[in-house]
């Protein structure tokens, strides 16, 4: 009895040590896929003879530079997003008909209209019925795409809202809680952390629809590939050099995003 249990944390560490072996391979080989794919996709465009690897070299730094003003622009106009979205699903929770039909039509009306028609409107069409609506390149792109994507977001934060278990309204009610308390202390946390995933995917998704704002002016990532590659006819490199920033800008905030899921998720574990 005493030999069979002491032979069980050895198991264990054998069974966590292949375990452990068995990622790491994985890891490997996912690594090794990766290299070998992108080496073939190298050699293809190589092949063409029409990358300069000249332009490579003295424009990359010039393009990565405007990845600042992509992230900027994007945490700014998820920070918007965020609000509007809030109040969004409150107004679509609500049983006013007032509150409910804004926050409807809001949504309505931008999710039937593309990001891009909302761009130009907000940045070239409002200016013309008062100039105290003309914005600066970046404030008008973060407003447009902050509005933009609190529309898609609103449903989000209502099926986040909808999510809370209504046991613990009621027995926040039983207690005597008032509405608002109950809102703020008990369901938005948890609404919160509900949407949160949802709300990392929207801000990936975010960073590459930034890229529309360069049509007004926004000195981003793929204004600069184009201020670059258009004038010395080397679109090709600048537009992969522009396609590789905004693949990296995905890739690191995908590992922080799961990072979080996984670190809110631990009280469920």
């Amino acid at each position: 009895m005493i030999e069979a249990v002491g032979m069980r944390p050895a198991l264990f560490e054998q069974i966590e040590r292949a375990e452990a072996a068995s990622r790491r391979w994985f890891r490997a080989k996912f690594a090794l896929v990766w290299v070998v794919i992108m080496a073939a996709l190298f050699a293809a465009f190589a092949a063409t003879d029409n990358l300069d690897a000249d332009f490579v070299t003295e424009w990359s730094p010039y393009i990565l530079g405007g990845a600042g003003i992509t992230v900027l622009v994007s945490v700014l106009s998820i920070a918007l997003a965020t609000v509007l979205a809030l109040i969004g699903a409150i107004g679509r929770l609500s049983r006013r008909a007032v509150p409910y039909g804004v926050a409807s039509f809001y949504v309505s009306l931008v999710r039937g209209t593309p990001l891009l028609v909302q761009i130009y409107i907000i940045f070239f069409s409002l200016p013309q019925i008062s100039p105290l609506l003309i914005l600066p390149a970046i404030a008008g792109g973060v407003l447009a795409l902050g509005f933009n994507y609190g529309a898609y977001m609103t449903e989000i934060f209502r099926a986040g809202i909808q999510a809370v278990p209504r046991g613990q309204t009621e027995a926040a009610r039983a207690l005597g809680m008032p509405e608002n308390l109950i809102f703020r202390r008990i369901v938005l946390p948890q609404a919160i952390r509900i949407v949160t995933p949802a709300i990392g995917n929207d801000f990936i998704s975010m960073i590459k629809d930034s890229a529309l704002v360069s049509t007004i002016g926004v000195q981003e990532v793929l204004w600069r590939a184009e201020n670059a590659g258009r004038p010395t006819l080397h679109t090709l490199e600048a537009f992969i050099i522009a396609g590789l920033v905004y693949w990296g800008l995905t890739i690191v905030f995908s590992f922080v995003q799961e990072r979080l899921e996984k670190r809110m998720a631990r009280g469920d574990r």
